[in-house]
């Protein structure tokens, strides 16, 4: 019960981080850009569809961290290794390039890819931490 408490925590607060980033991706980039001037105008629509992405990112990112802290609770640290290496380099990366090169998204193909990979590695580690008792990875 303890993992899926912490799950939830998890997966609660980056969600409430990605929501704020979603609902006022302007205030945070002008945090770092002068909106009054015109020369920043491009960069701050770049900047702020790169956030909207960023805020999924966050999301993903923090249920495949915390399943896999679940798991390594577990001692089970190989197969959350595998399936990471496969996401983030296989999925991810393939996905980015993809998206990025061949379907012309350029970074925000990137940034669609790395977070696909996230999110694969998150279902993964969620669904082997639910299928624990089956695995013999509970403790006796």
């Amino acid at each position: 019960r303890a993992g899926w408490t912490s799950f939830a925590l998890g997966v609660g607060f980056m969600s409430t981080m990605s929501l704020l980033m979603w609902a006022m991706p302007h205030s945070l980039v002008f945090l770092f850009l002068d909106e009054s001037d015109p020369t920043n105008a491009p960069v701050i629509a770049l900047a702020v569809a790169f956030i909207g992405i960023a805020a999924l990112f966050q999301i993903f990112d923090g249920a495949q961290a915390v399943g896999a802290g679940m798991l390594r609770g577990l001692q089970d640290t190989t197969v959350p290794m595998i399936y990471a290496a496969v996401g983030y380099w296989v999925i991810g990366i393939g996905v980015g390039i993809l998206l990025g090169f061949q379907f012309g998204l350029q970074g925000l193909g990137i940034w669609i890819g790395l977070a696909s990979g996230l999110a694969s590695v998150a279902v993964l580690m969620v669904h082997r931490w639910s299928r624990r008792s089956r695995l013999g990875l509970i403790p006796a």
